[in-house]
């Protein structure tokens, strides 16, 4: 391996020591034990807001593969047990639609920073060329679609279905699986494609349950509150509102500045730590009289002072 000049063991020790104490700075005894379960008034933010649920009868059949998750995961094994000629494969999601993380987030801005040839599945075989470098959402949601329809993934699945257990039957030599809608069937094999980022967490906040303004997580965008939509439609119903942003992370620094080009008085809470992820997002904005402060005290205290006067998207996974 070929010296940098200039870049001595010295200053290597000097900048793994500082992305040390930066990570030091972000680890937490207590992991996910931070997040509050949704709940209460809160209870309903894990509900998919897109799709409407229509009741159906309940199957009681054998198939040859069930995939749990309808992700990309699940899309590109599907899609390889059709090309392979397997027919009989059925995915199954809680979610409305195909998509996984691409059907939850919708979020104003929501996009990948993988470069889209590298990151969409199955392009040649769906006869698709991404629009740009790095797309948004709705195109790679679209595209989730356009795999499932192209392998007939559609036809088979069941979807706003939560699998409740999957069970092995030695006697039958089959998988037994059962769903949340009386659902009761057998598959040769089962393949799971699930993911962590499709359940939305409650920042651990004192007294986040007696907020009483409109509140709503960022994977599950209330654009029926904020008007407009996913593909860059102004969200024209945020003129009079007070909003506030719980997190810094990759969602906030996409999401904010859609936010701030509206007549919006916008406030982004963050721990004290995440100051640069804060600057990202002011880097993010290009320019403008926008209406966006920061408040770099405890979320708690935060919170608190804002209760009752701001509406409350939270972006905490």
């Amino acid at each position: 391996m070929t010296e940098q000049p200039g870049v001595t063991e010295e200053r290597r020790q000097e900048l793994r020591e500082r992305y040390l104490a930066e990570r030091d700075k972000r680890l937490r005894s207590d992991g996910n034990n931070q997040y509050l379960e949704p709940t209460g008034r809160f209870a309903g933010i894990i509900d998919d807001p897109y799709t409407e649920r229509t009741e159906r009868d309940s199957l009681h059949d054998d198939v040859t593969v069930a995939i749990v998750g309808a992700g990309f995961s699940g899309l590109v094994t599907g899609a390889a047990l059709r090309k392979a000629g397997i027919d009989d494969v059925r995915l199954l999601d809680a979610a409305g639609d195909v998509g996984g993380v691409w059907y939850w987030n919708r979020y104003p801005g929501a996009m990948c920073d993988t470069a889209a040839m590298i990151y969409l599945p199955l392009l040649e075989e769906t006869g698709t060329v991404p629009s740009a470098k790095y797309v948004p959402a709705h195109e790679i949601f679209a595209h989730a679609q356009r795999i499932a329809t192209t392998f007939g993934l559609y036809e088979n699945a069941l979807l706003s279905t939560s699998v409740t257990e999957v069970s092995w039957e030695a006697a039958i030599n089959r998988w037994r699986i059962t769903t949340d809608r009386g659902d009761n069937f057998t598959a040769k094999f089962v393949a799971t494609g699930t993911g962590p980022l499709h359940r939305p967490k409650l920042p651990g906040i004192d007294g986040i349950d007696t907020f009483s303004g409109h509140a709503f997580h960022t994977s599950r965008w209330d654009y029926d509150y904020c008007g407009g939509g996913p593909a860059d439609v102004p969200m024209n119903k945020l003129g009079d509102k007070r909003v506030a942003i719980i997190g810094t992370g990759p969602t906030a620094v996409q999401c904010i500045p859609k936010l701030v080009v509206m007549p919006v008085n916008c406030l982004c809470f963050n721990a004290p730590h995440r100051r640069s992820t804060f600057a990202t997002i002011i880097r993010s904005i290009q320019s403008g009289s926008h209406h966006l402060s920061q408040a770099g005290s405890a979320s708690g205290y935060a919170t608190s002072r804002c209760s009752k006067q701001v509406d409350m998207p939270m972006s905490t996974w």
